[in-house]
């Protein structure tokens, strides 16, 4: 403690070592690889369906598929409870479509 009080308290109080530090560039490529990924699923639905409303439809349906599938992906790599999880995330989806779906209806504009 007397040579690094700093690193000492971070070690042995809060449990912080080399191993277990952040790695922000590690982070943001994963951050990018999932996002792609995530914007993928959507994308090849729009690429299968017909085009008009059903299009739409779909590309809805199945975000919210995903949304919740991926949810209880991340609930389960990470120890939550995978119910919850998955209602939250397809909850605040669905929310987040609806809402910009309306913004854009009152916008006079196609989302």
């Amino acid at each position: 403690m007397a040579a690094d009080a700093l690193g000492s308290h971070a070690r042995d109080e809060l449990s912080i070592t080399h191993i277990t530090t952040a790695r922000p560039v590690q982070a943001a490529f994963t951050s990018a690889a999932t996002f792609t990924a995530g914007a993928a699923l959507p994308l090849a639905t729009a690429w299968l369906s017909p085009v008009g409303q059903a299009m739409m439809v779909s590309v809805a349906v199945a975000s919210l598929i995903f949304l919740a599938l991926l949810g209880a992906i991340g609930a389960r790599a990470g120890g939550a409870p995978v119910g919850k999880a998955t209602a939250r995330v397809a909850f605040w989806g669905a929310l987040a479509m609806a809402l910009t779906a309306g913004i854009g209806k009152l916008a006079g504009t196609a989302v």
